[in-house]
């Protein structure tokens, strides 16, 4: 049987809703037993931003080989590590 829940208030400003939220919880307001799990198929994953040092022949035979693919090199370097960690 689903719960009664609260209707969640009118906020004047952003600022009040995130006191708002900051101070009170969401079950209150949303009835958790009837939630299900959705896939965002769409959402592109997260990243991390690494520093990498190459040898400079290496890197310029990297963007030769990216070059000829018509794709950004440190897209082809995702790819190829993608490919052998697979």
């Amino acid at each position: 049987m689903p719960k009664k829940t609260e209707p969640v208030p009118h906020f004047a400003s952003e600022a009040e809703e995130r006191a708002y939220w900051e101070a009170n919880d969401s079950s209150r307001h949303v009835d958790w037993s009837q939630a299900r799990r959705v896939r965002f198929a769409n959402l592109k994953p997260s990243t991390t931003a690494i520093s990498l040092r190459l040898p400079s022949g290496l890197l310029e035979r990297i963007k030769v080989e990216a070059n000829k693919r018509d794709v950004p090199y440190q897209s082809l370097i995702k790819m190829w590590l993608a490919e052998k960690t697979g």
